[in-house]
């Protein structure tokens, strides 16, 4: 029987009640009517329940979705989605740039191979608790994290207790890589080139909507990306796609997508993430939106070579509102990794903040996960990756974001170390439209070619 993923109400309601709660709405009453007629909570890792729910907890389902959508919230003015609301909330908002600053094929060229080692060293422990991260690591040595993670060594029972991420092992593992395997990861920069390559710097959210009709699979799409993909299908415009029946619009699916707008605004922060904006209101609002815009200002202020990573930080903080939840975490995530020597110190307290009451691929401790990881790894590319993924939660997707920063600020593919880049083999796999089997070199001076356009 298929159980399509993401998208079944009875599954949606229980990350809704939690994220009623997150974003300053009372849902107790709601919650108490779902639980009093036997509905589930939701699926804890996976993106669907093993088994359907009646036609009368379905209907019950969509209802409960609908009220607390109407639902008030305490944090609307603190959290606004609309860009106009944000940069009033942010008092330094940066100064818009005319002409971008220089950038080069090689730093983007070590941008990409960031991304794709990071996110491929944090795929096979993906959705794996910390505990059990740590555990598969120092099993065969390598904590904290040198190097990427292999079976070998690894105790039968402690694999058996902690199986490595299912669709992933057999391509990510050590023993076993052989260039970069397909991730959402990869497919959303690619995705957002094509973007690019259609549209220009001024494109619409209708028209990443229609790049993804065209090129992106709904089957490669996940949590709010697919919920807006649905959403497209039902006829629903942006950015109601968002909003509608979307408890994962806080998540960290915005993020991911951001880097190539950075990449292609060097030096132009506002500019990077008012394209974050664009795309990422087609599936999220508020902190979902935040995250993105961030990653986007931080990369676009790294992209250029003349800053560090803690400059580039505060400067993505500049367009994040700074009353919303999003910042906060960002702020404590810099005073943690400045203050312990430990970043396991640090990781353990982030997560007893938020691992009880966020979702593991929430886009608020994930930002401050990949900040932590940047600031304490001072930039180091190696550092800034291990640590992003060493701190669990949605680990590929954090060492990708942490890689892509940490490899524009190395500069150039030479200065990335070959126990990292080596086996990837200048190889992208992927099914987003004619890239399958692309190096990073060909993608990076295709990015170039963006930077250039007016």
């Amino acid at each position: 029987m298929l159980r399509l993923t993401w998208v079944q109400p009875e599954d949606l309601i229980g990350h809704e009640l939690r994220q009623a709660a997150q974003d300053g709405r009372e849902p107790k009453a709601v919650a108490a009517r779902w639980r009093a007629a036997g509905g589930p909570e939701a699926p804890a890792t996976a993106g669907a329940s093993p088994t359907p729910a009646s036609r009368y907890l379905r209907r019950l389902a969509d209802d409960l979705l609908d009220e607390l959508a109407d639902l008030p919230s305490t944090l609307a003015d603190d959290e606004p989605t609309d860009l106009d609301r944000i940069k009033a909330a942010c008092p330094d908002w940066p100064e818009p740039v005319d002409t971008p600053a220089g950038t080069t094929p090689h730093r983007l060229e070590a941008a990409w191979l960031g991304r794709a080692t990071g996110c491929l060293l944090g795929k096979p422990v993906e959705k794996l608790p910390l505990d059990a991260i740590r555990r598969l690591a120092r099993a065969t040595g390598n904590w904290p994290l040198t190097a990427y993670f292999t079976a070998r060594g690894v105790p039968a029972d402690l694999l058996e207790e902690h199986p490595w991420n299912r669709r992933s092992a057999s391509t990510s593992l050590a023993e076993n890589i052989d260039g970069m395997p397909e991730d959402d990861d990869l497919d959303y920069p690619l995705i957002n080139l094509v973007l690019l390559q259609r549209h220009g710097r001024s494109f619409t959210t209708t028209d990443v909507a229609r790049t993804w009709l065209d090129e992106l699979p709904a089957g490669r799409t996940f949590t709010a990306e697919r919920v807006a993909y649905r959403n497209l299908l039902k006829g629903l415009e942006p950015p109601y796609t968002a909003r509608h029946r979307n408890p994962f619009r806080e998540w960290i699916g915005a993020l991911i997508r951001a880097d190539v707008h950075g990449w292609t605004n060097p030096g132009r922060p506002a500019a990077a993430a008012g394209q974050a904006h664009r795309d990422a209101t087609l599936t999220h609002t508020a902190n979902g939106v935040y995250a993105a815009m961030f990653t986007a200002a931080v990369i676009a202020t790294a992209a250029t070579g003349d800053h560090d990573v803690h400059t580039c930080l505060r400067t993505g903080l500049t367009v994040v509102p700074p009353r919303s939840r999003l910042a906060r975490a960002v702020r404590e995530a810099l005073q943690l990794a400045h203050e312990h020597r430990d970043f396991d110190t640090v990781v353990d307290a982030l997560h007893a903040t938020y691992a009880g009451t966020h979702h593991w691929v929430h886009a608020v401790p994930n930002t401050a996960l990949i900040t932590a990881a940047l600031t304490h790894a001072d930039g180091d590319f190696a550092g800034s990756v291990c640590r992003a993924v060493s701190g669990g939660w949605d680990t590929d997707s954090n060492g990708a974001t942490a890689g892509s920063v940490a490899g524009l600020l190395a500069g150039h593919p030479a200065e990335l170390p070959g126990r990292w880049t080596a086996p990837l083999k200048n190889r992208l796999s992927t099914s987003v439209g004619d890239f399958n089997g692309i190096g990073f070199d060909t993608l990076a001076h295709l990015t170039h070619r963006e930077t250039l356009r007016p």
